[in-house]
């Protein structure tokens, strides 16, 4: 479809030029008329002019089929947006932010990380006071959206352990 309708505007530009040398002037109107240099810079200005034409069209449809290729190039996945991991019992800003660190930012994460990793990631960080055999879960029942049974448990618990 662009070609046809560069073809047309072509036409269209051309055609008062063609008109004008396939109808010559009568003898006594030609030495009124344009210069043959007159009718060449005419004929100039407008293939420029298709020409601006062409590429205005162009990259209007170069615009168009960007998106539509983005579209269908394969999805990056997402990273999952982080949870506040605050929420949790026995997990402070300090615990948080090594979780973080340690690519856990999402309740769901943290109900599939064993108590083993845990503890390990708060041995490395030098905290030996917190007890993570809870945090599993807590955080399944964050990850649900069942914050009554969440609450329900975290009232039994102190510092995330049970009592």
């Amino acid at each position: 479809m662009f070609r046809k309708i560069g073809v047309l505007i072509g036409l269209l530009a051309a055609s008062p030029a063609l008109v004008a040398f396939a109808n010559p002037l009568p003898k006594s109107a030609q030495g009124d008329g344009l210069p043959w240099w007159g009718w060449l810079l005419i004929i100039i200005v407008l293939v420029v002019l298709v020409l601006l034409i062409w590429w205005c069209l162009r990259r209007r449809a170069g615009k168009k089929a960007r998106p539509a290729a983005e579209a269908a190039a394969p999805a990056r996945p997402v990273p999952p947006a982080p949870d506040d991991l605050e929420r949790i019992e026995g997990i402070g800003p300090k615990i948080a932010g090594l979780l973080q660190a340690a690519g856990i930012t999402t309740f769901a994460q943290l109900a599939a990380t064993n108590v083993g990793r845990l503890k390990q990631i708060l041995t490395d960080a030098g905290i030996r006071i917190a007890d993570p055999t809870t945090w599993a879960e807590q955080a399944r029942l964050a990850a649900a959206g069942k914050w009554n049974e969440l609450q329900a448990l975290q009232d039994k618990l102190k510092g995330g352990r049970q009592v």
